[in-house]
């Protein structure tokens, strides 16, 4: 039974809440993730973990390692992944009437419409430098007025090729005025909505909780570690990645230059018990409120599922089973991704509207998560022998004892005599 005054029953502080909203609000697109890693999550690291530990830094994108125990490779080493790179759009074009035209990248481009947005650009005048432009709002049609009857009726969709950005440029030269602003190809754009208390409670909204709450859950879970008195077996890795949003590249990068022996993704996972119209589907019941997932399939580690489900079990964490086919769809992947021997898994909580500016969440989920992995990491410190652990006991079918159908229990006192 869990305890009434865990944290995972509680609801989330202030203090912890404010902490995941500066996350998540941080400009981080794909390839430009270090607002989060080196404005919010870098100064952060610094504030509650010990001196000796080392912050890692890499050449080719913004993500980072914090490392409790810098060099000893002798020490069995658990990687604790979060991605810091958010969906974003893109300027394609610059139309003669001031649209900018651009992409949608992994967002459905209905989603999209009215919604307020910045642009980051870069200037040309001084390379490095980047401005940021409000205001806008991504438009497709105009006005349903000039929308053809099929898409009134909601028979036909609206194409990625139909959005655009409105910065309601009007009089004469209107390309040239956007181009006057440094305006570009490639510009980045990102939603505009900073997550608020939504209304039913422990409950909250906005955008890109995909995947700032893996990157908050990484930097709790250092947190705890640290208050704990850190660890003796374990050299914990607290890495938060880029490019996860087009392939998973920066994980799998993270993988292959620390090697680490244990892989633990954090990332957000759907409430398939609220997504509309997938009843047929048979989906399985994950669902907001109810606690953490852990993801069995893929490449899943039964090992590892094994010690943090009996963890979150002793400690009275709800958790919930999360199936998945030949891709966790995670950084869980990094490791044989990047050709590194290790044990993997994913950790996530079930969220609604993803890859929406309404993305909504539960808190107790997240801070079920936080914990779990915290004192999972702590049941891996007290193994006798990490590396073995896992070496020698992988699951064996073979040695599957019987399970008979157990029938109807008799009443008590029926009187009924067994056969023979």
């Amino acid at each position: 039974m869990s305890d009434p005054q865990a944290p995972w029953t509680q609801a989330m502080p202030e203090a912890q809440f404010d902490l995941m909203r500066r996350i998540l609000a941080a400009p981080s697109p794909v390839g430009l993730e270090g607002a989060m890693t080196y404005g919010v999550l870098k100064p952060r690291f610094e504030a509650t973990t010990p001196a000796h530990w080392r912050l890692q830094q890499f050449k080719g994108h913004a993500g980072v390692v914090l490392d409790t125990h810098p060099g000893r490779d002798d020490l069995f080493k658990v990687m604790i992944i979060g991605h810091a790179d958010k969906i974003r759009m893109q300027v394609r074009s610059i139309g003669e009437d001031g649209k900018i035209w651009i992409n949608t990248d992994s967002f459905l481009p209905g989603v999209l419409i009215g919604h307020e947005v910045t642009l980051f650009s870069e200037d040309p005048a001084a390379p490095g430098r980047y401005r940021r432009l409000e205001g806008g709002t991504v438009e497709a049609l105009g006005a349903i007025h000039f929308s053809d009857p099929a898409q009134r009726s909601g028979e036909k969709g609206i194409k990625k090729e139909q959005i655009y950005l409105d910065l309601q440029i009007h009089g004469e030269n209107k390309k040239q005025q956007v181009e006057n602003l440094g305006v570009r190809p490639g510009d980045a754009i990102l939603l505009n909505r900073p997550i608020r208390p939504g209304f039913s409670p422990d409950t909250f909204y906005g955008a890109y909780l995909d995947n700032g709450l893996g990157c908050f859950v990484t930097a709790e879970v250092a947190r705890l570690i640290a208050e704990a008195g850190g660890t003796e077996q374990m050299r914990v890795l607290f890495a938060i990645a880029s490019y996860e949003e087009i392939g998973r590249y920066g994980s799998r990068v993270l993988a292959g230059e620390l090697r680490p022996d244990a892989i633990i993704a954090v990332d957000v996972n759907h409430d398939y018990v609220a997504a509309p119209g997938i009843g047929d589907r048979r989906m399985q019941p994950l669902e907001m409120g109810k606690g953490f997932t852990m993801s069995v399939g893929a490449i899943a580690s039964e090992q590892l599922n094994r010690i943090i489900e009996a963890t979150a079990r002793e400690q009275g964490i709800p958790m919930q089973r999360d199936i998945v086919g030949p891709d966790t769809g995670t950084d869980g992947m990094a490791g044989v991704l990047a050709a590194v021997d290790c044990v993997a898994t994913s950790i996530g909580f079930p969220i609604r509207n993803m890859h929406t500016i309404s993305e909504t969440g539960h808190t107790r989920d997240v801070l079920a998560a936080i914990h779990a992995i915290t004192h999972t990491v702590q049941a891996l410190d007290a193994l006798p022998d990490p590396h073995r652990e896992f070496l020698d006991h992988h699951p064996r079918l073979d040695e599957a004892g019987p399970l008979a159908h157990q029938g109807s229990a008799k009443p008590e006192g029926s009187g009924e005599q067994d056969a023979g």
